[in-house]
């Protein structure tokens, strides 16, 4: 008899015991969607310590040959710059055999969009091989670590530099980090700065050489610098430029799905790729002017 009450039911009965599944369902995407941007995320922290570490060199890289190009016909033509000049010009040629830098050019400015090209000067001193104290900064792990070496060097190490004045040589005579005072009374000397660790850069590293040839004549220096020039400042206000580029590749991304859906996707996202690319690298290029001037 309970067999045939159970027979006689009706289906939707049946139907309403299996409905709570349903809101289940309905989580899917949505986890699915937690779960991309997730992968996205995690896609673009990587590409930016890939961008850091292996990228921002071959930047550097080529920056150098172009910057090396152009110094070279502006020493031809005697026309390289003597005193302060436009930052991120090309302002000398810098060799330390002891660590292996060899024809590295030093551009004029130290914050870390002119760091990006290579060694910098600090522009409130006077150029190297003139009269005083001229600083160098340059960077410990990124964009190619052209000081990634200087701890290395020892007293009596040569360091030679060519300006638009002719070549200078200094002579090695202490290294420090930023919790030590270098006590030398020589007038005339160059510093090298660079962050004391390729992964936390808290403090710098420091190198006095004192000149041994000529002092060269200076015709003056920057009255003064910007916050981003000091030894590990960061650039803040590349945060807003950084914010910018992610919001374009927001649009582009967007883009790329409304494509997708109402054409090919393959056609969308390859045709978008190129685009969003160099968004991405733009936004990686901001927020690495945000990091200390010396990493």
């Amino acid at each position: 008899m309970a067999e045939t009450e159970l027979a006689d039911r009706p289906s939707g009965t049946a139907t309403a015991r299996h409905a709570p599944p349903a809101p289940a369902a309905r989580r899917h995407p949505v986890q699915r969607s937690i779960s991309m941007a997730l992968l996205l995320l995690a896609g673009i922290v990587l590409g930016f310590a890939g961008y850091l570490y292996v990228l921002s060199g071959v930047q550097e890289s080529r920056s150098q040959v172009l910057e090396y190009a152009r110094l070279r016909g502006e020493l031809a033509g005697q026309v390289a710059p003597l005193g302060p000049t436009a930052p991120g010009s090309p302002v000398a040629v810098l060799d330390i055999p002891s660590i292996g830098v060899r024809n590295m050019v030093v551009v004029e400015g130290t914050s870390p969009e002119n760091l990006t090209l290579g060694p910098g000067h600090l522009r409130d001193t006077p150029l190297p091989g003139q009269a005083g104290v001229s600083e160098i900064f340059g960077r410990r792990a990124t964009f190619g670590g052209p000081f990634a070496g200087l701890a290395r060097l020892r007293p009596g190490d040569v360091i030679r530099v060519v300006t638009g004045q002719g070549g200078s040589i200094y002579t090695v005579a202490a290294t420090a980090d930023s919790g030590q005072t270098v006590e030398d009374t020589v007038p005339n000397r160059l510093i090298l700065l660079t962050a004391a660790s390729p992964f936390i850069p808290s403090h710098y590293i420091e190198v006095d050489a004192r000149l041994t040839t000529r002092a060269h004549p200076s015709p003056g220096v920057a009255r003064e610098i910007t916050r981003p020039e000091f030894p590990l400042a960061g650039d803040t206000s590349a945060l807003i430029f950084t914010i910018g580029w992610e919001f374009v590749l927001a649009l582009v991304v967007a883009g790329a799905v409304i494509a997708a859906a109402r054409w090919s996707p393959r056609i969308a996202y390859v045709g978008i790729a190129p685009l969003a690319l160099a968004v991405l690298w733009a936004s990686y290029h901001s927020l690495a002017a945000s990091l200390p001037n010396l990493y």
